[in-house]
C-alpha cells in the first residue's frame, strides 16, 4: 500500500486505531477507503457497488460504537467490504472470493468483527435483536446494530424481527440503508413506500422548527402533538415504523458524515428498538457504477480508467438456456407465467420480462411467497415457472411441501446454481436440493448433463402435470448448442451413453463428462441418469445384472442425494452388489475457484479412479 496513496488508511488496522482520529479525519479517510475500494477490486474482483455505497456509514458505526463489543450484523454482506478493510483485512482484501482468501460475506471465524455469518438476506434484524436480548439477560451495556439494504426489507422476516423488537425494550438499532436498490431494482408496495419517505425531509424540517417555536408552550405544544400524528400520516409514512414500537429518525443522507456521526451519537444514548433510515447511492464515488449499480454489483476485474467493464463473446451458460426456454415457451402457451424473488439478472429473466411483462412476477426478496403465489396460480389454471436458486429455494421449503407438492400442483421450478459456485462460498453452494427434494412426495426431479439436456429437462418438467424441478449448474457446461425443438424426455428414463466392462458409472447432471473421462481409464459403462426422482430403476437393475461395482457421480451432498437414492432402490429390492457413492462431503464447502473445490472435495478424474476400489 502506498502511503501518498492512502496516508490516513494505511494506518488503520483496527477500529481501535479509527477511533483515535480527530474527526476532521473521517472524511479524508472515507475518501481514502472509497478510493482503495475502487483500486483493489478492480484488480481482483468481487462485489463492487454496494460497498461503495456504505463508506461513510461504515465509518460511522465503527467510530461511535465500541465495536467489537458492540455488534454490528451486515445483512446479505455484499456492502461489508469497508467493514473488512478497517477491522485488520485490508491487506487481504485482494484475495477476497478466492482459494483460501478472505470470505465473500461476514463469517465469524474470519473475524471478531464479524459478529453473524451472513450470505442470504432478511436475516440482520432476527439476529441483532436476539443479540441485545442476550446482552440485556446477561446484564451487560452494548449496543446491537442491525443494517439492512430496502432489497432486504422486503423479506417477510425482517418484519417478523421488528414486530417481536417491538414488544421487547432491548437496546436494537436497525439502520436502513435506502439505495433503491437490491441487485435488481426493488419491486413492490414498499419500494414505493420507501420512495415517499424521501419527501419526508420538508416534514422533519418542518417539525424541529415547530418544536422549537412551541417550546414551553405547553398547552397548544398538546394540541399541536396530537395534530402531527395524523398530518404525519400524511407527510411522512414513516409511522410505521414508530407504530412497530421503533422510535424512527430520519431519513438522513448517508453520505454526510458529520450528519452520521451527530445522528449515530444522539441514539447511541437513547435505549430500546430504534429505526435509522438513511439515503444512500449504490455505487457512490465511481460514476460507471452509479450510472449502472446492476452491472457493478458483482465485478471482474475491469480497468478503472474505462467507463465501460470488460465485454466480449461469452459462452451461453445453463441460464441462459433458461432464459431463452422461457421466451419460446411463452410464445407457445398463453399459460405460462415467470416468478422470481429479485434474481431477474442472475436467472437471466431480462428478455422475458421485456417480451411478457404482463406474464412476469418479480415478488422482491421473497421466496416463501414467490413459491406460494406459484401455488395460487397453478390453482387457476396457469403454469408458473418459478426461477430459483437451489440455497434460495431452502427458505420456501415448507411452502414447497405444504402449499404445492402437498395438491400436486403444477408448478416448473427452475433451480440455478445446482452444485459449487465458486467465489460465493458455502452460503451460495447448492449441496443439498436433490437431498430436500427426493423425499417429497409427487416431485419430478431432472439433472440435465449438459445445455441442450437442460432445454429437454425444462420443457419435460413444463409439460408434466405435477411439481417438477430442473436443477442446473452456474456458468456453462460442455458448451453444446442446444436445440431450438420442444422434445420432451420420457419421465425417470435414462440413457446409456458408453459401454464398458466390469464398472458402471451412474452419472447425474453435471458430473456425466468426468464420469465419461473416468471411464476411458479404466473401460466403464457410463449411465446418463438424467432422473433423480423417479429413478430409472430397469436401467439400474440391467447395470447391477451385467457388472461387478456400481459408481454413483453426484454434484450434491452424498447424505441423502441421488447416490442414497440408488442405494435404497438396491436394498429394497434385494440387490447384492458393490457400490460406491461419490459426491460432496458432509461438511460446508467454502469459496474458492471451482476447480479447486472440485479437488478438495475427490472430485476429479484421477481421484475418482484412484478411489475405486
Amino acid at each position: 500500500m502506498s502511503e501518498s496513496t492512502y496516508p490516513i488508511l494505511q494506518n488503520i488496522d483496527s477500529p481501535i486505531e479509527l477511533r483515535e482520529l480527530d474527526k476532521d479525519q473521517l472524511l479524508p479517510l472515507a475518501d481514502e477507503l472509497r478510493q482503495y475500494l475502487i483500486d483493489t477490486i478492480s484488480s481482483c474482483g468481487g462485489h463492487f457497488a454496494a460497498g461503495l455505497g456504505t463508506v461513510e456509514l461504515t465509518v460511522a458505526l465503527h467510530y461511535i460504537f465500541d465495536t467489537p463489543e458492540d455488534r454490528i450484523v451486515w445483512d446479505v454482506g455484499h456492502q461489508a467490504y469497508p467493514h473488512k478493510v478497517l477491522t485488520g483485512r485490508r491487506e487481504q482484501l485482494a484475495t477476497i472470493r478466492q482459494t483460501d482468501g478472505l470470505h465473500p460475506f461476514p463469517v465469524r471465524t474470519e473475524s471478531e468483527y464479524d459478529t453473524f455469518a451472513v450470505g442470504h438476506s432478511s436475516t440482520s434484524i432476527s439476529a441483532a435483536l436476539g443479540m441485545a436480548l442476550a446482552a440485556k439477560q446477561q446484564g451487560i451495556d452494548r449496543h446491537c446494530i442491525a443494517v439492512i439494504g430496502d432489497g432486504a426489507l422486503t423479506g417477510g422476516m425482517a418484519f417478523e424481527a421488528m414486530n417481536h423488537a417491538a414488544d421487547t425494550d432491548a437496546n436494537v438499532l436497525v439502520i436502513l440503508n435506502d439505495n433503491e436498490m437490491s441487485i435488481s431494482e426493488n419491486v413492490g408496495g414498499l419500494n414505493k413506500y420507501l420512495a415517499k419517505l424521501l419527501a419526508g425531509r420538508f416534514y422533519q424540517r418542518v417539525r424541529e422548527t415547530g418544536k422549537k417555536a412551541l417550546h414551553g408552550m405547553k398547552p397548544l405544544s398538546d394540541f399541536v402533538g396530537r395534530a402531527e400524528e395524523h398530518m404525519k400520516g400524511m407527510l411522512l409514512p414513516g409511522t410505521l415504523f414508530e407504530e412497530l414500537g421503533f422510535h424512527y429518525s430520519g431519513p438522513i443522507d448517508g453520505h454526510d458524515l458529520p450528519t452520521l456521526l451527530s445522528t449515530l451519537e444522539t441514539i447511541k444514548q437513547l435505549d430500546g428498538p430504534q429505526f435509522l433510515h438513511i439515503v444512500t447511492r449504490k455505487g457512490k464515488g465511481y460514476e460507471p457504477a452509479e450510472n449502472d449499480p446492476i452491472a457493478y454489483h458483482g465485478v471482474p476485474i475491469f480497468d478503472p480508467k474505462d467507463s465501460n467493464l470488460p465485454k466480449g463473446k461469452k459462452p451461453k451458460t445453463y441460464s441462459n438456456v433458461f432464459g431463452d426456454f422461457l421466451c419460446d415457451m411463452a410464445a407457445q402457451d398463453e399459460r405460462l407465467v415467470g416468478i422470481t424473488p429479485a434474481m431477474r439478472e442472475g436467472s437471466d429473466m431480462i428478455r422475458f420480462s421485456k417480451e411478457f411483462p404482463e406474464r412476469y412476477y418479480d415478488v422482491g426478496i421473497a421466496e416463501q411467497h414467490a413459491v406460494t403465489v406459484s401455488a395460487g396460480l397453478a390453482c387457476e389454471g396457469l403454469k408458473p415457472v418459478c426461477a430459483i436458486y437451489s440455497t434460495f429455494l431452502q427458505r420456501g421449503y415448507d411452502q414447497l411441501i405444504h402449499d404445492v407438492a402437498l395438491q400436486n400442483l403444477d408448478v416448473l421450478f427452475a433451480i440455478d446454481r445446482a452444485g459449487l459456485v465458486g467465489g460465493d462460498g458455502a452460503t451460495h453452494n447448492g449441496a443439498f436440493d436433490i437431498s430436500y427434494l427426493r423425499c417429497i412426495p409427487n416431485m419430478v426431479i431432472m439433472t440435465p448433463s449438459d445445455e441442450n439436456e437442460c432445454r429437454q429437462c425444462l420443457y419435460t418438467g413444463y409439460t408434466y402435470q405435477g411439481p417438477a424441478a430442473v436443477r442446473y449448474p452456474r456458468g456453462m457446461g460442455t458448451g453444446v448448442e442446444p436445440e431450438k425443438a420442444f422434445t420432451p424426455f420420457e419421465i425417470g428414463r435414462g440413457e446409456i451413453k458408453r459401454s464398458g466392462d466390469k464398472v458402471a458409472i451412474l452419472a447425474f447432471g453435471s458430473m456425466l463428462k468426468l464420469a465419461l473421462e473416468v471411464a476411458e481409464e479404466i473401460d466403464a459403462t457410463v449411465a446418463d441418469m438424467r432422473f433423480v426422482k423417479p429413478l430409472d430403476e430397469a436401467l439400474i437393475q440391467q447395470l447391477a445384472a451385467a457388472h461387478e461395482q456400481l459408481i454413483t457421480l453426484e454434484e450434491n451432498a452424498v447424505m441423502g442425494g441421488a447416490g442414497s437414492a440408488v442405494n435404497e432402490f438396491l436394498l429394497a429390492n434385494n440387490i447384492h452388489t458393490s457400490i460406491q457413492n461419490f459426491g460432496l462431503p458432509d461438511r460446508f464447502i467454502e469459496h474458492g475457484d471451482t476447480k479447486d473445490l472440485l479437488k478438495r472435495v475427490g472430485l476429479t478424474k484421477a481421484q475418482i479412479i484412484a478411489a475405486i476400489q
